[in-house]
């Protein structure tokens, strides 16, 4: 399927043609008629499925629509999306302005960390789109910058992030400010209780779309494992790293102190490097990141913050310098690459006190992590003592000199041409 065939306005199939895109991921191509269709929607997608355009197109058409028939856009603000995290919010307003730039809507990010003054003088001269986090949300509705009377679309997006960063009050708070009549579009990677009964109590006879379950790995993504001890963790990243071949890098580490370290180390190795956590100030991880998204800087070293939202085209590698305790959070993370149907590959180190954490990940995703054993600084005990029905599989190359490994040296394709809108 083409974006042509979804019904889309030539001034969005124009922008998406701008962008590269042809081809609809599978939540655009299911989510996009039910949105235009007025209808709310329950998303179960994690990161990288191409949910942000999943339902940015259809609400910048249906905007679109109320515009040129007069029947909106003065009075207040119509649509508002609300994410979790700064890094996550300013990609979703780039894609509503990218997909959306022939269209003369106005869309505004607000978040906390900076100074509001930019923020409430964009909302003086009228906004359309709103893209919020909670806390700043909040605020500038108490200081009676915004009121939410006129919202006609609202968009919750990361629902279990939410709920694992501790905003899910600041979420139901801000839901009782909205209309009782409205659209609503939830979307969530995972569904725990609490979740599925606030999606339960503000959807409205919501259609479902299901893509691509949290226990899974996107089968693109090549991943390996690396046992080595805690001490020559830094050793055998520099090692790693001294290769070109990796052409950037996401690193996750579980502190913030832990992040700024890694830095320093690959620093002293003359490898360029840069960290973003929620230490760092808005500036900061925003210069950060965008050094990243240039190749500006070749790796970026990261806490969870990081784990979803950060839209990296064309980003190689994916490094657990620390394994995750949380088994869903390795998904997160290793979906950063492997995006929207291109390839990508992860490593991670596992020490001796990490492996249960490393047989928590593989029960979850149901297969074994190939291990690499052609390193300097491999880990003499390899054994997790799982169960026979997961079995390790020694690897013996880490990866292959192209452009785009794989570890079997299979298909090596580098993925252009019909580009899927990716922006999440």
């Amino acid at each position: 399927m083409l974006f042509e065939q979804l019904n889309l306005i030539e001034p969005i199939l124009s922008a998406l043609k701008n962008e590269g895109y042809t081809t609809p991921t599978p939540i655009q191509e299911q989510a996009i008629p039910i949105i235009l269709e007025g209808k709310d929607l329950l998303g179960c997608a994690q990161t990288g499925t191409g949910k942000t355009a999943a339902f940015a197109i259809p609400v910048l058409q249906l905007l679109c629509k109320q515009k040129y028939t007069g029947q909106a856009i003065k009075g207040g603000i119509k649509a508002l999306v609300l994410t979790p995290t700064r890094e996550l919010a300013i990609q979703i307003e780039e894609s509503f302005a990218a997909y959306g730039k022939n269209l003369g809507l106005k869309q505004l990010v607000i978040f906390g960390g900076v100074s509001q003054q930019s923020q409430t003088n964009a909302l003086r001269h009228g906004v359309d789109i709103l893209i919020a986090t909670p806390g700043r949300l909040l605020d500038l509705i108490n200081q009676r910058y915004i009121n939410l009377k006129d919202v006609e679309f609202f968009i919750l997006d990361e629902a279990d992030r939410m709920l694992d960063m501790g905003f899910i009050h600041d979420v139901k708070k801000i839901i009782t400010l909205l209309p009782a009549k409205k659209q609503t579009l939830f979307f969530s990677a995972t569904m725990p209780a609490e979740i599925s009964k606030l999606a339960s109590s503000i959807l409205h006879n919501p259609l479902k779309v299901e893509v691509t379950p949290v226990s899974s790995t996107a089968e693109t993504i090549q991943q390996a494992v690396y046992f080595v001890e805690k001490e020559n963790k830094k050793l055998l990243l520099t090692h790693l790293l001294q290769d070109t071949a990796i052409k950037s890098a996401l690193v996750f580490t579980r502190t913030k102190h832990g992040a700024d370290k890694v830095v320093k180390d690959l620093l002293r190795a003359k490898i360029g490097a840069e960290a973003i956590h929620g230490n760092k100030s808005q500036n900061a991880r925003q210069r950060a990141l965008t050094n990243f998204k240039s190749g500006h800087t070749r790796v970026l070293v990261a806490t969870d913050i990081a784990a979803r939202g950060i839209d990296v085209d064309e980003l190689s590698h994916v490094i657990n310098f620390e394994l995750p305790n949380v088994p869903e959070t390795y998904v997160h993370r290793i979906g950063r690459t492997g995006r929207a149907g291109a390839s990508g590959i992860a490593f991670s180190f596992c020490d001796s006190e990490e492996k249960e954490f490393l047989r928590d990940i593989q029960k979850l995703i149901s297969i074994p992590v190939p291990i690499v054993t052609d390193h300097p600084y491999a880990m003499a005990n390899t054994s997790l003592h799982i169960s026979p029905s997961v079995k390790q599989k020694p690897v013996q190359r880490h990866y292959q000199s192209n452009e785009r490994r794989s570890f079997r040296g299979g298909d090596s394709r580098r993925y252009s041409g019909n580009q899927q809108a990716r922006r999440d």
